[in-house]
């Protein structure tokens, strides 16, 4: 895709010359631009679609890890709950027990008292009355059977509310054994809707990370496209040797400009020119990290040789200032200007952005003499940004 691009690039600055140089068929030439720009379409195209399916798969993610987000909450919820549940039920069964050791106090003793009263019989009481030899003790006498039918009564009391307990905890405790089987009902659904989120963001993941299965294909990504930018720049050269010349003459030379140019762009210096990056790769320029949608200026007066996506760069722009010196400007997230056109110093070319897969907004800026990366630190009046 990147070559189509290219190629796209490289024929258009060849039919520029060409057609400057042969007044004699602009019919084919503006034919041949039109296929070169026909075919630059196309690839953009592709590249918006590809875009398109990594937006939808980083939506995905997004999505899934909030589901598993969800989903580990409620299980934490429903975990708390079940906790405060049986405790709960332990506590009722707790009661339970006590309440049937009182009840069966209480059935022994009102035994007793039925065994007493059994060996007494039905008729002692008006034997008593009846007998009358001693009159207190008659009375104490009787005083003793209407408490022995009080206490009786009052045990008969005890043991129907020790029932009533009894009835009212059975029928606590089936409530909360339905209430935990509920709940472990619930539970068993979120687990579920758990581990359905987690192999959907397993299958998320893999898809994103397809492209590089580990840190050895990660260094040769880089590698290769600094090889891309590397031979994008050689054929630049050879195409810009086959078309007119960009005017230079000694006063204005980029050569004579160390120590004067203005930085493309206000920002923060987060790269530096032959800083190791990522795979053991060095930085060829210098990254700069700025607002999404700020201006990105050209530093000099020149013609613009490439303008479109490169991998690793994103939206690219190329500046030719002749004597064989290139200016680069990568992760914009808009150009301006085209291919053929002519800049001024502190024009503005494109906009800060965060294309070719970066994380964040930042300008990627090269200086090039003879297609090889020079520090261009030393270029600026001031040393950063």
């Amino acid at each position: 895709m990147t070559s189509c691009v290219r190629a796209a690039c490289l024929a258009f600055l060849v039919l520029s010359g060409a057609a400057s140089a042969n007044d004699a068929s602009p019919a084919k030439a503006e034919a041949d631009l039109k296929a070169v720009r026909a075919q630059m379409d196309k690839v953009r195209a592709e590249m918006q679609r590809d875009a398109g399916k990594r937006d939808q798969l980083t939506r995905e993610l997004e999505e899934t890890e909030r589901t598993v987000g969800t989903a580990r909450g409620s299980l934490d919820k429903l975990r708390r709950e079940r906790a405060v549940h049986t405790a709960r039920r332990a506590e009722l069964a707790d009661k339970r027990r006590a309440e049937e050791a009182a009840l069966e106090s209480d059935r022994d003793l009102l035994a007793r008292q039925v065994r007493a009263a059994h060996l007494i019989g039905p008729q002692e009481p008006l034997k008593l009355l009846l007998n009358q030899k001693d009159p207190a003790q008659t009375g104490r006498m009787l005083e003793y059977y209407r408490y022995f039918g009080r206490s009786r009564a009052a045990q008969i009391e005890e043991i129907k509310r020790h029932l009533g307990e009894l009835t009212s905890l059975d029928a606590a405790l089936a409530e909360e054994e339905a209430r935990l089987v509920a709940l472990e009902e619930r539970q068993k659904g979120e687990l579920v809707k758990l581990t359905a989120a987690r192999e959907r963001r397993g299958r998320a993941l893999v898809t994103l990370e397809a492209e590089s299965k580990n840190r050895a294909k990660e260094l040769e990504r880089l590698k290769d496209q600094q090889g891309g930018l590397e031979k994008l720049v050689r054929e630049l050269r050879r195409a810009l040797e086959r078309v007119e010349k960009f005017p230079t003459d000694s006063k204005d030379a980029f050569a004579k400009l160390r120590g004067k140019l203005s930085w493309p762009v206000a920002g923060k210096l987060s790269a530096s020119f032959g800083q190791v990056r990522a795979g053991g790769v060095k930085w060829d320029g210098v990254l700069v990290a700025g607002s999404q949608g700020s201006p990105v200026r050209a530093v000099y007066h020149g013609r613009v040789v490439y303008a479109d996506w490169l991998s690793g760069l994103g939206l690219l722009t190329i500046i030719d200032h002749g004597d064989g010196y290139l200016s680069l400007y990568g992760h914009n997230e808009r150009l301006f200007k085209e291919v053929g056109e002519r800049v001024t110093a502190g024009d503005t070319i494109a906009t800060v952005g965060d294309s070719g897969g970066r994380s964040s907004p930042a300008l990627y800026f090269e200086i090039r003499k003879g297609g090889r990366p020079v520090d261009p630190r030393p270029w600026f009046r001031s040393s950063a940004p």
